[in-house]
């Protein structure tokens, strides 16, 4: 392999944050790759010659860990163990001079839009396409597909508008022929990831394209099942759900952020929607696509919220009955809207609502999971756990959502194989299961 300035030859990225980070520094290992260098993501027990911090700035323990994270290395770099700490992604684009303040001995810092620069200066001739090929820190078997960056919504909570900038689409046959790439690699499940899907096109074409792309998705061989993160609330429209109906490539799973659902904190929220068109919108998914699983996001401790409309909520979530659920604590962010009303909720009753709220939930997850006994599931392997199988229904996103373990199984199984399976008994969060039968049905919805 060619030497590179310092001696550098074995570079680790490190992601923290979401999802589009992860693609983020999928795109920058294929760069460096094809750059000349070795890399991997994460952990490894391989030492490395150079660490990139690809950080998130998104709310204040995320921010946190990712100047944690930077500081571990750079002790790592002090004892000789590492030549070269570069920090990269979204705190670096919110916070630049305060890092480079903070921790000067960084050997690198860039923002979204200077990572080419980053691989200009580690010595190479030339850039290579971003887009032209991923090293994926995934499982081989599925990956994140990035449709557009950025947002245009003017959530009072939120600094992704700050961070990202504007809404921008990618286009329809690129993201085609990404997906393309990714099933000749073997990849069988696409994750469509935004910070708002509902949007995407909009900037192209002046109206959403996320349906066109799903028929687009759903046209290429190899990839079995199609995945949404995430739904802006007031963008899910009927030609939306009747893409979902009319490709059975897509899961039966959305994830929609409703945030709250006091009318009094959806408008503070500058949400664009009620309680009574949340409901509604609820109603019409499960009505239109029977058996469909709904995953949202809800905010506690949010400036203002009483006793009331945190009640309010809780009984929301009982009502709902949302397969997933994720509760979030109110982060502070400055400069967004809700940064200039007072943090009024103690951190202690944030906590408390929050732990009550996942009790709630999690009684509603158990008895949903105990309908699931004795049905038959097609799910998909994700990893081996000594004897067991590690695998997802349709109606679960990896890391995030359930498992359904398989004990015991009567045959050997690869990673992403998909297996018929019996559940035989749940708990909270997890299914269990055996296999059954010698044949895989069609591609069916449980």
């Amino acid at each position: 392999m060619k030497t590179k300035p310092g001696g550098i030859h074995y570079v680790r990225i490190i992601t923290l944050g979401c999802s589009k980070n992860t693609v983020d520094s999928e795109f920058l290992a294929g760069m460096l790759v094809k750059s000349g260098f070795s890399v991997s993501h994460g952990p490894s027990r391989r030492k490395a010659d150079a660490v990139i911090v690809n950080t998130c700035g998104f709310i204040h323990d995320a921010k946190e860990q990712s100047v944690n994270i930077l500081i571990e290395n750079l002790e790592e770099k002090k004892k000789g163990r590492l030549q070269k700490v570069y920090a990269i992604g979204c705190l670096v684009q919110r916070y630049k001079t305060e890092i480079q303040q903070e921790l000067p001995e960084l050997d690198g810092i860039y923002g979204l839009h200077e990572i080419e620069q980053m691989i200009l200066d580690t010595g190479v001739n030339a850039i290579h396409n971003y887009y032209g090929s991923r090293i994926l820190a995934t499982p081989s078997h599925y990956a994140y597909l990035k449709i557009s960056d950025g947002c245009d919504r003017k959530c009072s909570f939120c600094a992704i508008p700050l961070i990202k900038g504007k809404h921008v689409s990618r286009t329809v046959d690129a993201l085609t022929g990404e997906a393309a790439m990714l099933a000749d690699q073997g990849v069988k499940e696409i994750i469509l990831i935004a910070q708002d899907l509902t949007s995407f096109g909009r900037d192209i074409s002046r109206k959403p394209l996320l349906p066109e792309l799903i028929s687009r998705l759903s046209s290429i061989r190899g990839i079995e099942w199609i995945r949404m993160h995430y739904l802006y609330p007031t963008g899910v429209n009927d030609e939306l759900m009747d893409a979902i109906i009319n490709n059975p490539k897509v899961c039966r799973y959305v994830d929609i952020p409703l945030q709250h659902i006091s009318d009094r904190i959806l408008r503070s929220m500058n949400r664009g929607v009620t309680a009574a068109q949340t409901l509604q919108l609820i109603e019409k998914l499960r009505q239109r696509i029977p058996g469909i699983a709904l995953r949202t996001s809800l905010i506690t401790g949010y400036p203002g919220e009483t006793t009331k409309e945190y009640n309010e909520m809780k009984s929301f979530i009982k009502t709902a009955r949302f397969e997933r659920l994720g509760i979030f604590k109110y982060s502070h962010e400055e400069d967004t809207a809700a940064y200039h009303f007072t943090d009024s909720v103690p951190e202690r009753t944030k906590v408390s609502r929050y732990r009550t709220l996942m009790e709630t939930q999690q009684e509603i997850s158990y008895e949903i999971n105990r309908a699931y006994i004795g049905r038959i599931m097609k799910v998909m392997v994700d990893d081996h756990r000594n004897n067991d199988l590690i695998c997802r229904t349709e109606f679960d996103s990896p890391e995030i959502d359930n498992l359904v373990i398989v004990k015991n199984p009567v045959r050997k199984v690869a990673k992403g194989e998909f297996i018929t399976v019996k559940i035989t008994g749940a708990d909270i969060y997890d299914l269990f299961g055996e296999m059954y039968g010698s044949e895989m049905p069609g591609i069916t919805h449980a």
